[in-house]
């Protein structure tokens, strides 16, 4: 027998109707209507379906909590945008994207030379007061602004950076143009409330839950990176495979990240 479709109806029977309810957008969202549209109004609902607005209240509430609908105050709720499923490996942000059949792009907000705070000049293994290459860009896919990083580059690895496009992948570059294939890095996840610059660019409210990645990118155990990326919580999430080893001891031991 086949899957049993779900009910376009709500009927008296023992499932409850906001189950029912439920059930019904969830399909309208899933497989009828694209990201970012528009459901039926509260009361739209209730007419249709014959119950009431704390029934639809309800139903709409659940699908919220899960991450399907999204409320905007003043606007409706809307489907959510898909979040893009990350599983951790190193791969530059534009490949990624491409391989997604998404169109990534690429906007360069800032680029200088200045000193790098201490975390950064020792994760860069360069002396104090060294300068080294800050750069700050904002990632977009299919339009869609969804991270924005602020990073520092060693200046021997990439000497005279600021002559080059940084709008494009930038590890390709790298490769390409200093001979420098980023083999490992370290990566430390954490989660984070927007700031008032951050949440301006990436086009979110201040307060809005970000994914944050910081990464030290190496080659041939010689550091070229420190870069911290900020990504929008509601768009994006990690994978991640867990394996029952020893740390530092199994094939799965060092994992690298995504940008």
């Amino acid at each position: 027998m086949g899957e049993r479709e779900t009910p376009t109806r709500i009927v008296d029977g023992p499932k409850p109707k906001h189950a029912q309810l439920r059930d019904i957008l969830r399909r309208l969202a899933e497989q009828e209507l694209q990201p970012g549209s528009p459901i039926p109004s509260e009361r739209d609902l209730a007419d249709r379906y014959q119950v009431s607005r704390i029934t639809v209240r309800a139903a709409v509430g659940q699908l919220v909590a899960e991450g399907l609908l999204t409320r905007a105050k003043g606007r409706g709720t809307f489907t959510a945008r898909r979040r893009l499923d990350v599983q951790l490996y190193l791969e530059s942000f534009t490949d990624d994207m491409r391989k997604r059949g998404m169109t990534p792009a690429t906007e360069v907000l800032s680029l200088d030379e200045a000193i790098p705070p201490e975390a950064a000049a020792s994760a860069l293994d360069l002396p104090s007061r060294e300068r080294a290459y800050q750069l700050v860009r904002l990632r977009r896919a299919d339009g869609i602004p969804l991270a924005v990083e602020r990073g520092w580059y060693n200046p021997r690895m990439v000497p005279e950076l600021r002559r080059h496009d940084l709008s494009t992948s930038l590890y390709t570059l790298i490769a390409d143009t200093y001979g420098v294939q980023l083999d490992h890095a370290k990566q430390t996840v954490w989660a984070e409330s927007a700031d008032a610059d951050t949440a301006k660019l990436l086009g979110v409210r201040k307060g809005s839950s970000l994914l944050v990645f910081r990464r030290v990118a190496s080659s041939l155990g010689r550091p070229v990176e420190d870069m911290t990326s900020w990504y929008r919580g509601d768009l994006y999430q990690v994978t991640m495979q867990l394996d029952r080893t020893v740390p530092d001891s199994g094939p799965h031991s060092a994992k690298g990240g995504t940008r």
